[in-house]
């Protein structure tokens, strides 16, 4: 299994906004497509205004395949046209199993 990590970095003050509108139009094509995140959080230390989305794939290819599903979905396109305005920076990250966590 591997993790990706999303983070975006929102204006002050638009978490609120960019949950509501996630909640509204985002979430049903995410999970949809992705499936249900690991996790979604926002920060409370260290740089604010960031939400954290955890989502799991099995494989590298597992991803590829249904994050190009989503970007084709136009209920999600809308939604990413509702919230570019809130959203100042991404980072993206792919989190892989510790080879501790594997037994070696």
């Amino acid at each position: 299994m591997i993790v990706e990590e999303r983070n975006y970095g929102l204006r002050p003050g638009g978490v609120t906004e960019y949950l509501r509108l996630w909640r509204d139009f985002g979430r049903q094509p995410q999970i949809h497509h992705l499936g249900e995140p690991i996790g979604v959080y926002q920060t409370e230390t260290g740089a604010l205004n960031t939400l954290v989305y955890l989502w799991g794939f099995s494989s590298w290819e597992d991803r590829g395949r249904r994050r190009a599903a989503l970007m084709a979905d136009q209920q999600f396109a809308a939604f990413r046209s509702q919230v570019r305005d809130l959203v100042h920076s991404q980072q993206n990250r792919i989190l892989t199993p510790a080879s501790v966590m594997e037994g070696n």
